[in-house]
Parts: C-alpha cells; sequence; structure tokens
C-alpha cells in the first residue's frame, strides 16, 4: 500500500506546493501597486498641497478695471528665495516655509483618529480618506473606486492594456514602475527585505509580510464553506476551485484543465517531453524542481512533519494531513452513490472505479480486469506465491493482510477456527 500513499501525497503536492510560484505571480501586481501608488500618493499630495499653498497666498481676484493696471507676473528667473539646505527656490516665502518643513520634520497637522502627524493639511485630508473611507475617485468602465487619482490612474491600464515600462533585459512588460522596479531584483538578485527571525529575504515588502504570518501563525484569510484558513489571499483563491470545481487552465493539446497555471506549465511540459529536474542519485526525472525536492527525501530519508499525537513522521504535510486523520476518524470524502465514506480522495476514487466499472489495470498474466489500484499487488502475488504477511507469533506466512489478520484472531482466541 506504500506505493498508493506516494500517489495521494504527489497528487496533494500539486495543490499545495505550486500556489507558492503561481499565486506569487498572480499577486505581483497587486503587492507592487501597493509600493507603486504611495510613490504616486506622495506625488499627488504634494501636487494637491501646492495647489494649497498657492492659493492660501494669492489675493483676491481683480476686477476687468483694474486688471489692466496688475503688476507684470515676474519671471520663473526672478526666483530670489532659496532653501540654503538643498538649493530649491521658490517665488513665495510661504512655500519656502512650507518647504522647510522636510528638513526640520516639524509636522503640524495631526490626525485626531490615530495620532499620524503630517507636513500639510492636504497630506492630513488625503489620510483622512483611510478613516472615512471616502473613494472619490471611480473608473468610468467598471465603477472600482479609489482613494487616490494615482491608483486610478493606475488601474485604467487594465482596462486598455498599457504597459508603458518594458525591462530592457529580457523584454517584459509592465503597468507602473514599482511592477518593473520589483522585477529587476529578479535579473539583479536583489532581496531587500529580511525575515527578521529566519534571515530569510525577498524581493517586495509584501511577500515578507505574508512570509511573517508563518511565524506569528496569523491566517486572516478564512473560507466561508470550510472554514480552513490561509495566509494570503491568493491560497484562499485557489482553495475556493476546490468547492466550486472551477479549473480555468486548460491544456491546448489535450484538454485537461487545472486549478493553477504553474500546474498547466508542468503539464505541458510532459507533453514536450520536458523534465528539466533529474536525481543525481537514481536519475529519475521531474518536470518541477518541488517535486524532485520531495523525491530527495527518499534517499535522504528526511522526514520533516511530524505528528503531535504519535510521533509518527512524513516526507510531505499532506501525507501527515492525510495521517492525522486516523487520529480524529474523520472521513471527509463521501461515495455519492452510497454514501460510504473514506480518509482520502484516493481511496474514494479507487472505490468509485466499482461503481463505474473502469478498469485501471488487467493482468499480463491470467487476463484479469482490476478496478482499484490498491488491489494491483496483491493480485499478482497469487501469481508470484509471495506470502507479503507474516504471522510474528507462529511464522506462517499470507497473501493478504486480512487473512493474517483472521489468522491471529486465532491465536487471541477471538474467534474459532473454521473448517
Amino acid at each position: 500500500m506504500a506505493f498508493i500513499k506516494e500517489e495521494s501525497e504527489d497528487v496533494k503536492i500539486e495543490e499545495t506546493f505550486t500556489v507558492k510560484q503561481e499565486d506569487l505571480q498572480e499577486q505581483t501586481d497587486l503587492m507592487v501597486l501597493k509600493e507603486e501608488t504611495h510613490q504616486q500618493n506622495k506625488m499627488e499630495e504634494k501636487q494637491f498641497e501646492k495647489h494649497q499653498e498657492t492659493t492660501t497666498d494669492e489675493k483676491p481676484t481683480l476686477t476687468k478695471k483694474t486688471s489692466s493696471r496688475r503688476r507684470p507676473r515676474k519671471s520663473e528667473s526672478a526666483c530670489n528665495l532659496t532653501c540654503r539646505q538643498c538649493g530649491n527656490r521658490f517665488r513665495r516665502k510661504h512655500n519656502l516655509q512650507i518647504h522647510m518643513r522636510i528638513h526640520t520634520g516639524e509636522k503640524p497637522y495631526t490626525c485626531q483618529q490615530c495620532g499620524q502627524c503630517f507636513c500639510t493639511s492636504g497630506n492630513l485630508v488625503v489620510h483622512m480618506r483611510l478613516h472615512t473611507g471616502e473613494k472619490p475617485y471611480s473608473c468610468p468602465q467598471c465603477g472600482k473606486s479609489f482613494k487616490h487619482n494615482g491608483n486610478l490612474k493606475v488601474h485604467m491600464r487594465t482596462h486598455t492594456g498599457e504597459r508603458p515600462y518594458t525591462c530592457q533585459q529580457c523584454g517584459q512588460c509592465f503597468y507602473t514602475t514599482g511592477n518593473l522596479a520589483a522585477h529587476m531584483r529578479i535579473h539583479t538578485g536583489e532581496r531587500p527585505y529580511t525575515c527578521q527571525q529566519c534571515g530569510k529575504s525577498f524581493y517586495q515588502s509584501a511577500n515578507l509580510a505574508a512570509h511573517m504570518r508563518i511565524h506569528t501563525g496569523e491566517r486572516p484569510y478564512t473560507c466561508q464553506q470550510c472554514g480552513k484558513s490561509f495566509y494570503q489571499s491568493a491560497n484562499l483563491v485557489v482553495h475556493m476551485r476546490i468547492h466550486t470545481g472551477e479549473r480555468p487552465y486548460s491544456c491546448p493539446q489535450c484538454g485537461k484543465s487545472f486549478k493553477q497555471n504553474s500546474n498547466l506549465e508542468a503539464h505541458i511540459r510532459t507533453h514536450n517531453g520536458g523534465r528539466s529536474f533529474t536525481c543525481p542519485q537514481c536519475g529519475k526525472s521531474f518536470a518541477q524542481k518541488q517535486d524532485l525536492d520531495l523525491h530527495m527525501r527518499i534517499h535522504t530519508g528526511e522526514k520533516p512533519y511530524t505528528c503531535t499525537e504519535c510521533g509518527k513522521s512524513f516526507r510531505c504535510k499532506s501525507a501527515l494531513n492525510n495521517h492525522m486523520i486516523s487520529h480524529t476518524g474523520e472521513k471527509p470524502f463521501t461515495c455519492a452513490q452510497c454514501g460510504k465514506s473514506f480518509t482520502t480522495k484516493t481511496s474514494l476514487k479507487n472505490h468509485m472505479n466499482g461503481h463505474t466499472g473502469t478498469i485501471v489495470f488487467t493482468c499480463d498474466q491470467c487476463g484479469k480486469s482490476l478496478t482499484r489500484k490498491d488491489t494491483i499487488r496483491n493480485h499478482m502475488k497469487t501469481h508470484s506465491g509471495e506470502d507479503g504477511f507474516r504471522c510474528s507469533e507462529c511464522g506462517k506466512g499470507f497473501k493478504y493482510k486480512k487473512s493474517l489478520n483472521t489468522h491471529i484472531k486465532l491465536h487471541n482466541g477471538d474467534q474459532s477456527p473454521q473448517n
């Protein structure tokens, strides 16, 4: 039965490991958007405050009679108010005074709700939208609203398809400069965001924030149908496809569908013969690196996932999850035809083959057809004469575990022998 366990583990691995690659890829635009729009928001706030500063310093509007006698404006070259610290020049003393707050650190405008301070009233106005929930900038195409005009501008590119920022090394295009900057770290190898607890580094601050939940145990994204919680929203999105049955990624060659794009990419490599990850010890090849990493534990004997109830260890987390059901007695997989329940999805699938008559194996020695994978090995023992199950008390061998269990009851006096 060990080979069945390996199969079920591999199925689970496809559903768990690949989330990390594809879902981080799917999240890239969203996560970097925060960094990008933060910069844009600052620019917008500065423009807002500049407008405020200008309007507060302007004199009342002149009438037609007086406008003709208005003194000519000073040219830009006539700016004679210069910041002594950075050299920036200003037309008005008021603007210079506000600018100096950057150097002095003065922040005279305080939010009454959270205590955060700002250099200008304009910055405070924009900040207050976090508390009020005001989103004054709406998309004319889909109606989605935003707190900042810069966010709306970036969002509009999702409708127009505009990706104005191009990587000079690989040609990939992006919606924002922030996305491009994060992408460039793939080429440079720069990982500026480091976890203080384990030292792991990341390309983006949002990835570090998601990683920190592993240490804190926080799982803020919960499935409303089954209650399972996740570290990242993208993991929840992928999980929901289990309930909805959605498989949005289809193979153009054979039509097989997948829950995740990375699973499809790995599948397509099987058509192309692309098994580029090879075990150095036994030569077995794999389509994905995580599959090779899991396989290597067979050679190293590493079993990093340990049951807290009985201490038994496993090579992968999905195998531990299946094992934990043996302690709880839970059988979450139920046959829709007869109502029988099973501890694993693989067991249910084997059982369903019995209803449908699906033949999974035909014996080349006797021609017998089998509908369950877990019966193949036992059937082959009838030809080989192998007694795979041996009684520890008397040494008698049996082809089937069920026969051994019946025999042991004779030793225990639980059942009288049948003639």
